[in-house]
């Protein structure tokens, strides 16, 4: 494979809103509403994407029986610099688990908590 296998994610939640904002706030974009699936107590918003925002695609999502917190996904979200993105997390009513660290030659990382309780991760090569 010569790409990033990497096509979609989705981060559960329990306030669709509050979490739209959180996200908004930290990483400075816009999260639309995507067309409701043929379930009515699923609501989606999705990250940027197309040909005009390179990397994986994503959402939040709030679905019924899908609680946020407590799995075992991880998302990386790129940065030019993650310390500032970390530096947005509390202001925007999230909690920082770890400030900006090396990761050696793949860079920095910083990993924080999000307004539902999902651990985030930020990257960034400098």
């Amino acid at each position: 494979m010569t790409r990033n296998p990497v096509g979609w994610f989705e981060m559960y939640v329990q306030d669709i809103e509050r979490a739209r904002e959180f996200y908004g706030a930290v990483l400075q974009v816009g999260l639309e509403k995507l067309g409701d699936p043929n379930d009515p107590a699923m609501e989606m918003r999705a990250f940027p994407m197309g040909k005009d925002f390179p990397g994986a695609a994503g959402a939040l999502v709030k679905m019924k029986d899908f609680p946020s917190a407590g799995n075992s996904t991880l998302v990386y979200f790129s940065c030019a610099d993650c310390a500032v993105e970390a530096g947005r997390v509390v202001s925007a009513g999230g909690r920082i688990e770890h400030e900006k660290m090396s990761i050696g030659e793949y860079g920095f990382i910083a990993l924080a908590f999000d307004t539902e309780g999902n651990m985030f991760g930020l990257h960034s090569m400098q």
